[in-house]
């Protein structure tokens, strides 16, 4: 079972206007996210994912290259809970947190905070998932790069040694990258 934390919920108990009242009330999904970006501008974190589901559950979730500040984030529940309110947006449900350190990644930041962790990559070549676990050694806007052991015959011998290898992988060809959490 997945298990996630969410910092400063809260149920605005509004108008009952059925299940679609932040839709009714002409909220959308881009105007929330221009909200957090008006809310996070000047500072180093960022949204991640926004989402929004029929029953009004909103998720925001923001991240940085350091840690995430339980402070930032309830600053940034309760702006966000007065603007819905001044807008009207009935009921809803609202989560606002870090990004979960068990998620795949989905932006580079992502990718430049865990650089020389250990990753698991799972990629698609030639239609077949391949996975790969590695430490992560170099990151760019295009392209990351991870260092994996493998066993490799050198020529001559008898026994397989262990090699440190490069991998290069373009993000638009990953299914997905997570950091791999060791206990």
């Amino acid at each position: 079972m997945k298990k996630k934390s969410y910092l400063c919920t809260r149920l605005n108990e509004g108008t009952r206007q059925g299940s679609l009242s932040l839709y009714k009330n002409m909220i959308t999904k881009e105007q929330i996210q221009s909200l957090v970006e008006q809310h996070l501008q000047g500072s180093d974190y960022s949204l991640q994912r926004l989402e929004i589901d029929k029953e009004n559950n909103i998720l925001v979730e923001i991240d940085r290259l350091g840690t995430v500040d339980v402070d930032v984030c309830a600053e940034l529940n309760q702006y966000l809970v007065g603007e819905l309110d001044k807008a009207g947006a009935g009921d809803y449900a609202l989560e606002v947190g870090s990004v979960s350190l068990t998620d795949p990644f989905i932006s580079v930041i992502q990718y430049q905070k865990h650089l020389g962790d250990e990753v698991e990559v799972m990629v698609k070549t030639q239609g077949q998932s391949t996975k790969f676990k590695g430490q992560l050694i170099s990151v760019d806007e295009e392209t990351f790069a991870i260092e994996v052991e493998v066993m490799v015959l050198p020529e001559g011998k008898k026994r397989r040694v262990k090699e440190l290898q490069t991998l290069t992988f373009r993000y638009d060809e990953v299914i997905y990258t997570k950091y791999n959490l060791k206990f």
